[in-house]
């Protein structure tokens, strides 16, 4: 059985981190005694934009490696500022995350929302909320590239 929740859990995540729209991403619910009659597929997002309306870059030259991750941001946690080489986009499963430019503009994204990060523009992140954020992201790297750069001389608010 756990391995079958596991399964489900990858199947949705991988659905929800792949199909590039709506705003949101529908909580999927599976009893596991009930068969499954037919896959649903909903698309998130189909974008070439960040969240910041930026056109992202031309894909890398080369062997892509592809680079999945979970983080999760603790209730009132500040991540540094940093920038990322490489394009990235992911899934807010729970909370609220804020997203702070160093232009000062902000994005929110909330619980079920799909998120395309800046590419090489600094920015960081706060979770503002009182519960931890978890974050799924997906990057488009190569092997050697860092996915993130951090710039720890520029200090947080």
């Amino acid at each position: 059985m756990k391995r079958r929740k596991l399964w489900m859990f990858a199947t949705i995540l991988a659905t929800c981190g792949t199909m590039v729209g709506m705003t949101s991403c529908k909580k999927a619910s599976v009893n596991e005694d009930e068969p499954v009659a037919a896959v649903e597929s909903t698309e998130l997002i189909r974008t070439s934009q960040s969240w910041d309306g930026v056109e992202l870059p031309d894909y890398l030259q080369g062997r892509p490696e592809l680079v999945a991750m979970k983080y999760v941001f603790p209730a009132g946690q500040k991540l540094g500022w940093h920038h990322h080489p490489v394009m990235n986009y992911g899934i807010l499963v729970q909370g609220e995350l804020t997203i702070i430019g160093q232009d000062g503009q902000e994005k929110v994204v909330h619980e079920g929302e799909p998120v395309v990060e800046m590419v090489n523009t600094i920015h960081h992140g706060e979770n503002r909320g009182t519960k931890p954020v978890i974050l799924y992201m997906f990057y488009l790297s190569q092997k050697d590239l860092p996915l993130a750069v951090q710039h720890p001389e520029i200090p947080l608010d």
